[in-house]
């Protein structure tokens, strides 16, 4: 199977399946010296783990992770790195009648006409458990990124039609409350619709935003490797994004120019914006502004709702999907967002030491 390798300078590959023995994910080309320890990777994971509130399923994982290779005396060695999460808490068998149909809102159908074949335990490669290396690769570089400045930082913006007051921001709610919403009162009323969704045997989908703050103006490639274009594409290559919007996003399209345009302005003696319309790239490439991206998730597809489909003989049948799923899958998701965004900015980040003749020669000159 291709398509499991993201990445120029740091090349990431995730490996494993749902109910696999094992997932991870193998980091080439990461910068030697960098102190590492499992601690700093089991943080991020631990906020995409299930069965850690009601707003998650009920399958219990630890998802401790472990380093098999790359780092040497609690640093990294600049040789592949590689780490592994066990599954533990598998129940294949909640899966054994889906094998003979598809399961609407799936890729059950797509992955037979393409393989003839499919891994029907929990999606296989395509299960939400392969994002487990997605995010111990981003937490390695979010660590890199911290220590240039650069903060990448997730949240639920919305919960089916409940939405964050911007006014009542609290970051350290983020990481405290269910949904990951910074805003409390949000959060329960969020809680309060994953309830009664779950109680009607559905789900329901939302928004996760991105805010990536002190990247320096500069960083992309202006024509197919845009910063803008590969943020795109490393979040929408997570299985329940529908869309992706950066900056002001999908209004632009009912603005004005004079509306729409960040005018620049002196602050101090930097260039600065009076207004980041933009979401702090233009031309894809960073203005120096912080840099804005929202998700919109979809609704968790594995409902017990009865719903209509067809088995592989043809025949119209009617399911109810048995087995332990999340009813909103946005809160996990957090965190798959922040490690994606994360991953791509650096890579990005290397790209551009070499865009100057000034700075390859600096390095090098005696």
């Amino acid at each position: 199977m291709s398509g499991s390798i993201l990445g120029n300078n740091i090349k990431i590959s995730t490996w494993g399946e749902s109910h696999g023995t094992a997932l991870g994910v193998v980091i080439d080309g990461f910068p030697a010296g960098m102190e590492l320890n499992e601690e700093d990777i089991q943080k991020l994971l631990d906020r995409r783990k299930p069965g850690t509130s009601a707003a998650t399923t009920s399958r219990k994982e630890d998802d401790k992770v472990k380093i098999l290779s790359g780092i040497f005396e609690g640093k990294t060695t600049g040789t592949p790195i590689s780490l592994m999460v066990e599954n533990t808490s598998q129940r294949s068998g909640d899966y054994s009648e889906i094998a003979s149909y598809y399961r609407p809102g799936h890729a059950d159908y797509p992955f037979d006409m393409k393989y003839g074949f499919r891994d029907y335990r929990g999606g296989g490669r395509s299960s939400g458990r392969e994002t487990i290396g997605r995010v111990a690769a981003g937490a390695l570089c979010k660590k890199l990124l911290s220590e240039m400045g650069i903060e990448v930082c997730a949240y639920t913006r919305s919960i089916g039609n409940v939405e964050i007051d911007e006014a009542k921001f609290e970051k350290a709610a983020i990481y405290s409350t269910p949904t990951s919403m910074p805003d409390r009162d949000a959060d329960k009323k969020a809680m309060d619709l994953i309830t009664k969704k779950r109680e009607e045997c559905d789900s329901v989908g939302g928004v996760i935003e991105c805010k990536i703050t002190g990247v320096p103006a500069g960083i992309g490639e202006p024509v197919f490797d845009k910063l803008d274009a590969l943020l795109s594409r490393a979040v929408m290559s997570i299985g329940a994004v529908k869309a992706i919007e950066i900056g002001d996003g999908v209004k632009v399209s009912t603005y004005f120019g004079s509306e729409n345009n960040d005018e620049f302005i002196m602050d101090d003696s930097s260039v600065s914006k009076a207004t980041n319309h933009s979401g702090g790239i233009l031309g894809g490439i960073s203005d120096g502004s912080d840099i804005t991206l929202r998700a919109h998730i979809k609704p968790t597809p594995s409902i017990a709702k009865t719903q209509k489909t067809v088995n592989k003989n043809g025949e119209t049948i009617e399911i109810n999907i048995k087995g332990r799923h999340d009813p909103v899958v946005v809160p996990r998701a957090v965190v798959v967002v922040e490690s994606m965004c994360a991953i791509t900015l650096l890579d990005l980040m290397i790209t551009n030491m070499y865009a100057k003749t000034e700075n390859i020669v600096n390095f090098y000159k005696k």
